[in-house]
Formats: C-alpha cells, structure tokens, sequence
C-alpha cells in the first residue's frame, strides 16, 4: 500500500491552477468558486513558507458558497480536502443551538474535525507498521500450529504425517518448519482452528448512557475509565484465516504511539483542517421572535468565536481554530449573506456565487467527470454481465428532461439525474441477475417512454427527487 502524503507535502506540489484542474476532474462548471478555494489552499502554502513570526499573523481568508442546492457546493470542499489529504467536516448549521437549549453546541464541529484528524494519523501510521505487524502475525501463527505448541492434535494430518510420533521425529527436522510455514503463506492452512490469547477492552460502554452528561464529558469519562480498568485476556479459538486478521490487529495496535498520533493529529486540525458550514442561510435573520427560530442569532453569536478564533477542549487536548479554513454555504432563497450579524459576516469576507446548472452542464456531468453516473452504471450493471451502452440522443434526452423537472418544480440541481437515471434503468437493472441480457444499448425513444409519465403528470414529478 502505497503511503499517503502528508498534507504539507501535498499541498506543497499544487498550484492553483492544478488545484482547478483536479477539481475539474469531478465538478463540471463553477470556474470562480475553484478559483477562490484554489487561491485559499495556496495560500496555506504560502504561508508555511513566510517567517515564523509572521505565520501566526496570517489567517485564512474564510469563504461563503452562495448558490442553489445541487450545483456542487459541498463537493468542491471535499475534493479539495480530499486533494491534500486535509481533515475535513461536514456540518449543518441548522442542526445546532444556542447554549441553553437542548442540543449540539458549536464546540462539537470542531471536536468532530479533530476526531477525523486522529482517524487520518492513526490509518497512515498503521499503514507504515503494517508490515511488521504482519510479520509478528505470521510468526505467532506458526507458533500455534507447530507441534508441541499446543496444536499438536489439529496439526497431525496438515503435512500428509501419520501420527503424532512421527510429528515428534520431524519437528527437528528444518524442512519440517519450511513446509509449515510455504502451507501457511500458500492459505492451505486457513480452514484449520488456533487456540489463543487477545486483549479484551474494559466493559465501560453504556456506563454513562443514563447519566445526564454530553457528549464529550460522555467520551471523556469513557476514555479515562478504560485507562484505569486494566485490560484482561481470554482465550479464544477462530479459524487460521480469522486469526490472521486478528493477531495482524492486535499487533498493529500495540506499535502504535498514541501519544504521537494524538499530537500530530491536533495540529495537522489546527494548521490544515476544513470545516464545511452548510445551510448557513437557515440561521441568518436577526428578529427576535419565539418557536424553532429563536435561537438563529444566538446560533451565529456561538459560532462567531469559533470562526474567530478560539481554544476548543476535546478529549484529545486543547485545539486553536485560528487557522482552520472555514467554507459556509448557502441556498439563500429567502436571506440573504447581509442577514447575518455584522461581526460574522466580517469573518467571512470572501463570498461567490455559484451558477444554476444548464441543460448542457446537466450533460457534462453525466458523461465528463471521472466518477459520473453513467459510468457508474455501467459499471454497476457490467457485474451482472450487462454490456450497457448510451447513446448520443439518449444522455441529450436525460439532461433535458432533468433540466425541465428542474425549472417546473423544486430545482434541486445535478440531484435531479440520480433520479431520473434510477427511472430509467430500473428495468435492466431488476432482470439483470436473473436474466442473460448481453449488451444493452438505451437510446433516446427508451428514455421518453421511461419518463413520459413523469413528465406529464406535474403533481407526481413533486415526489420524484
């Protein structure tokens, strides 16, 4: 397996002008907004690259996405997370509360960001002991099934021996152990049972379930609960091919310096992470009033300092949001960006607008991008033996009528395709396992007449999303 860069490493190799070319690769259109958050991730470069005592001067240039649902707000933050290998969160802004009401404060978005963190450091650094973590699997593996080990009944039989003497007389025999172990790689051995020891993590789940404490005090109770319980062993008996798995596991997790991945991941949060905001629309307005919305402002109000610039306590240490990009999205019907309270807008200077999809962006996504949804399908299908093909008129005749249900109901941008294509297969794909269909070619007269219905009949198109 080939090691992931680390994010400076990464982002060290791009300019901006690849940044788009990357991006291009999976969002059709939206040259400006990939403009904007190429420029921001160089600029992350840049400034590694300034003096040291300038960098903590120098703080990111937040953005706000401003466009309509489905026109690719949130995949241009996650492919450009996902370029340079960056920790990134998605999160609702609606799905927060002001502090005194009940449920999630702000805080938890960027306990979340540092919680991806620690998964990214921690998959990277096990893929780097990997190796060794093998090794150790395997010898201890051999050393189950060898003779004398304890295995001796279960291995009788494995070489062709006839009894457990003559096992005994061929253990000192070094041809005895090279077989073993060409058997063992060879995944000859894997139907047979071993008998071991594994580590066994503290019973403290569900200890705290009926305490009234949040999240993170639950987490942290959790952890400091399992540091003090010692881990105990106990004996199991799996199958060689299980056992592999396990042992490699348990191996892999004792090489481990928690301690370094904690550090390492905390700051790759603090200088790399991303925190996509979206439906930030749905906070905005700042009337009094009471109901659902009465904690709108008191929302933006919590976030401010956040985006500001803060200490944030998680289980993992302490994190400053200094420096962590944040992109905040938005439809906005029915607000608009000034709706926001004057100190956040500031915080968001840079604002673009994304453009509603054409008929014609609506046929570029679905053959251009490198993971569209006819090559998708085509895919999907091919592992039943279906050939499906696509021809010119019918992906002209899926783009315009995606584009028209679009513009007569809820316009709910390049979402409208997954639908639409889910109509228009949905035949080949029911029969495909029970029925030989060879090659498949869809063409536009299929397309109409999977879809006539649901274009004529205008109240049922408001159910098909």
């Amino acid at each position: 397996m080939e090691r992931t860069k680390p994010t400076e490493e990464r982002d060290e190799e791009l300019t901006p002008r690849q940044i788009v070319s990357e991006l291009d690769k999976y969002i059709v259109g939206q040259g400006a907004a990939k403009r904007v958050v190429a420029i921001a991730l160089r600029n992350r470069t840049r400034r590694r690259r300034v003096d040291p005592a300038m960098q903590e001067e120098i703080y990111p240039k937040n953005i706000i996405m401003i466009g309509p649902t489905g026109v690719g707000k949130t995949e241009i933050a996650r492919r450009l997370a996902r370029l340079v290998a960056a920790p990134f969160v998605k999160v609702e802004a609606s799905k927060y509360t002001e502090v005194g009401y009940v449920g999630r404060d702000v805080e938890s978005m960027v306990r979340d960001l540092v919680e991806t963190s620690v998964s990214m450091v921690r998959e990277r650094m096990s893929a780097q002991v990997r190796p060794e973590a093998e090794r150790r699997a395997r010898a201890r593996l051999l050393e189950l099934l060898t003779p004398g080990s304890g295995g001796r009944r279960r291995f009788i039989g494995g070489f062709g021996l006839e009894s457990a003497a003559e096992v005994e007389q061929d253990e000192a025999r070094p041809e005895t152990a090279e077989q073993l172990e060409r058997l063992l790689d060879e995944g000859r051995l894997d139907e047979r049972e071993v008998e071991f020891e594994i580590s066994a993590k503290p019973g403290v789940e569900g200890m705290f379930g009926m305490i009234g404490v949040d999240e993170q005090m639950m987490g942290g109770l959790r952890d400091m609960m399992e540091k003090m319980v010692p881990q105990k062993r106990h004996r199991t008996r799996m199958k060689v091919a299980e056992a592999r798995r396990v042992l490699v596991d348990e191996a892999t997790e004792q090489m481990l310096d928690k301690d370094k991945i904690q550090r390492e991941a905390l700051e790759r949060a603090e200088q790399y992470g991303i925190i996509f905001v979206d439906e930030i629309d749905k906070i905005a307005g700042r009337h009094a009033g009471v109901g659902p919305d009465v904690s709108r402002e008191g929302v933006q109000r919590d976030i401010l300092p956040i985006v500001e610039g803060s200490t944030v306590f998680t289980k993992y240490g302490q994190i400053r949001t200094d420096h962590i990009l944040f992109i905040a999205a938005g439809a906005f019907h029915t607000t608009k960006p000034s709706d926001l309270i004057p100190e956040l807008q500031g915080r968001f200077p840079l604002r673009v607008e994304l453009d509603s999809l054409s008929t014609e962006d609506m046929r570029r996504i679905l053959v251009e991008p490198e993971n569209s949804l006819i090559k998708q399908y085509i895919a999907l299908l091919a592992t039943d033996g279906v050939d499906l093909g696509f021809g010119e008129e019918a992906i002209d005749e899926l783009a315009h009528a995606a584009s028209e249900i679009n513009r007569t109901t809820e316009n709910i941008g390049a979402r409208r395709l997954h639908a639409i294509l889910e109509r228009v297969i949905e035949p080949i794909s029911f029969d495909a396992p029970d029925v030989a269909q060879g090659e498949v070619t869809i063409d536009k007269a299929f397309v109409k007449d999977r879809l006539a219905e649901l274009m004529q009949n205008q109240d049922l198109s408001r159910f098909i999303l």
